[in-house]
């Protein structure tokens, strides 16, 4: 294992993207892929980044069509198991990922999903400084509801629970990976992320075409 290093960033794009028929990351808003948004942002921080694929084909696909203004590493997802051949799932793209960050000596990851495009480069600075003293720091609505793809996480011990819900063939919801055992600084989305992201287009996911038309309203009015 190499020398311990604190915090990486992995983003998740290897969901199926049925809804759209083809890549979702490599979708094009203004010209310019979805991914890319978020990579430039990303890009303003010292971390390494990771972008956890589901195939080797899709890593290559994503490759080739994006121009990224910082090395980024990916990471493909591990099917060995034959009842992970047809598993597409975040929590799949965790254990994978998490796998090899354990391996390169990785304290905590800040986990995103790869189709939130308009994350804040503020909003992601507060949570990598209150993840200070935590093992885990992760939005909260005052619902209760939780985000845990815009979350950080300790690396060991996500990867060995990532790796037992892998074992158990069963459910693979990501709020299984929060543990008891942990000291989770949870951040209130309207009291804490709300006042630096006002209309909370950090946590805004590309689901469907309403949504890219959403991103496009946002983008236009920003600009």
């Amino acid at each position: 294992m190499e020398n311990q290093k604190y915090l990486a960033i992995v983003i998740l794009i290897g969901g199926k993207s049925i809804r759209f028929g083809y890549e979702k990351g490599t979708i094009e808003i203004y010209n310019k892929p979805l991914l890319l948004y978020q990579i430039e942002t990303l890009a303003k921080f010292d971390e390494d980044i990771f972008i956890s694929a589901n195939s080797e084909e899709q890593a290559i696909k994503v490759q080739t069509k994006i121009d990224f203004p910082k090395k980024v590493n990916f990471i493909v997802d591990e099917r060995t198991q034959s009842h992970l051949k047809e598993i597409y799932t975040p929590l799949l793209g965790i254990y994978s990922a998490f796998k090899e960050l354990k391996r390169l000596g990785f304290q905590k990851a800040f986990t995103l999903s790869g189709d939130a495009p308009l994350i804040k480069s503020e909003v992601i600075k507060y949570m990598i400084q209150q993840a200070k003293g935590y093992d885990c720091v992760i939005p909260r609505w005052e619902n209760d509801f939780l985000e845990p793809l815009f979350a950080i996480y300790p690396v060991d011990s996500t990867y060995h629970r990532a790796e037992q819900i892998v074992k158990e063939k069963k459910h693979f919801g990501l709020n299984k990976l929060i543990q008891s055992a942990w000291k989770i600084n949870y951040l209130s989305v309207e009291k804490e992320l709300k006042p630096m992201d006002p209309s909370l287009t950090s946590l805004i996911n590309i689901n469907g075409p309403i949504d890219i038309q959403k991103v496009k309203n946002i983008l236009k009015k920003e600009n």
